[in-house]
């Protein structure tokens, strides 16, 4: 599939502007805070219906302006050889709810995900090695929606239920226990929160276990065999169990249901069960605390440098090829699907493309300005052969010869082909 054009009305800096594209490389050159970055994160706008910069959409709004229109074209080929075209129109307003139209046709976000599959890497990636818990959490959440669309609904359910029983913990907590608070609905919210959230769980492990090979792979071609990356999964579910605190950040990551690297993910209902049991466990904290104790809200992803994390230990350059890593990977994987041998419940969560041309577009922002000049040309080399790629660099220089292909100079939002 690729990206064959792209229309903004009021969206960031961008008061109107159409663009089209072609397959192969395109780059987009111009001074920092010119309007490049905006391109590429309206583009993956397109796909998760999320920015990769902000938790939402408000910021997205051009200042001044009551709503942005974000619409995109994309070609995708068929079966018989032909080529089809999907138009997604997303309108962003300040305070409503966001529209999303499929070829002219109404449509549910959630319907829509996963038509444009897209793999953006930016600068605020390194906050996948360096920074919290909750952007890591985001980025398997995200994949696992482009994998398996439907998972977007378990998502905003699991988190709906997550705000309804922290508001009961909290009002339970305000009161000190005396009997004004009714708590008799929170064995409901448990069996709700266990339900979901094993599903979550799950979705999150066959994710984890599919890519981690493509994880080991893409950084030792990034490093150049320097190091042995892996992803893993650790569970606050398997903390509990085990009486641990799961606050702690020196929790094992090989843990119960969570163990990354297991023959197999724990079918659903099993963590449901182990989820149930956790709650009843940590009850009494939580009802002290007035907070959702257990849950993949408090989950982690676990990258490792060898036998040590890379949270802490990683240089820059390293943190910085690990990020990388994880974004080349998620490519792999959406081109690919699992490996062979992955786990049978990652297998069973891949859901085929409907038609040959899966492979989603790849989005490399001000990347290379970041490399020295050797891992500039294997990186170069990983992503040449992509069928589109986006690339965004200050400097024409900045974009190695091997990618030579389509470029847009982007000045004050203003945007000219001159190649």
């Amino acid at each position: 599939m690729y990206v064959s054009h792209l229309s903004l009305t009021d969206f960031r800096s961008y008061h109107q502007v159409d663009l089209t594209f072609e397959p192969g490389i395109t780059a987009l050159v111009g001074p920092n805070g010119q309007g490049k970055t905006n391109l590429v994160e309206a583009i993956g706008y397109i796909s998760t219906f999320s920015s990769h910069r902000v938790p939402t959409d408000a910021p997205l709004v051009r200042a001044g302006s009551s709503a942005a229109v974000v619409r995109s074209r994309i070609v995708r080929a068929q079966d018989d050889g032909s080529e089809r075209a999907l138009v997604i129109e997303a309108q962003l307003g300040s305070g409503r709810s966001n529209r999303v139209k499929l070829n002219g046709a109404p449509s549910r976000a959630r319907d829509v995900v996963g038509a444009l599959r897209s793999v953006l890497f930016a600068p605020e990636d390194l906050a996948l090695v360096k920074g919290d818990p909750d952007g890591r959490r985001r980025f398997v959440d995200d994949l696992a929606v482009q994998v398996t669309p439907r998972l977007a609904g378990v998502f905003s359910e699991y988190d709906r239920v997550v705000k309804q029983r922290t508001a009961l913990l909290k009002s339970a907590a305000g009161f000190r226990g005396r009997s004004s608070v009714d708590l008799s609905t929170l064995d409901v919210w448990d069996a709700k929160l266990a339900e979901l959230g094993a599903h979550v769980i799950v979705a999150r492990q066959a994710v984890v276990a599919a890519l981690d090979p493509y994880v080991g792979d893409a950084y030792e071609q990034v490093s150049d065999g320097q190091g042995a990356a892996r992803v893993g999964y650790r569970s606050s579910l398997a903390a509990a169990l085990a009486g641990a605190d799961a606050e702690r950040d020196t929790l094992p990551a090989v843990a119960g249901p969570a163990q990354p690297g297991a023959d197999s993910a724990t079918p659903a209902r099993a963590v449901e069960a182990q989820m149930l049991e956790a709650l009843g466990r940590v009850r009494p904290k939580e009802l002290e605390r007035g907070v959702c104790l257990v849950g993949p809200h408090r989950d982690d992803l676990v990258l490792t440098l060898g036998d040590l994390p890379a949270k802490g230990y990683a240089s820059h350059g390293e943190s910085w090829s690990v990020a990388l890593a994880l974004r080349l990977a998620s490519y792999e994987l959406l081109t690919n699907g699992p490996r062979a041998g992955t786990t049978e419940d990652a297998a069973q969560l891949w859901v085929a493309d409907s038609g040959p041309d899966g492979e989603p577009v790849l989005m490399l922002d001000d990347v290379f300005a970041e490399l020295d000049a050797r891992r500039r040309e294997r990186l170069a080399g990983m992503v040449a052969g992509a069928r589109q790629v986006f690339v965004t660099a200050a400097v024409p220089g900045d974009v190695p010869e091997r990618l030579a292909g389509a470029r847009y100079d982007v000045l004050a939002s203003e945007v000219a082909r001159v190649a």
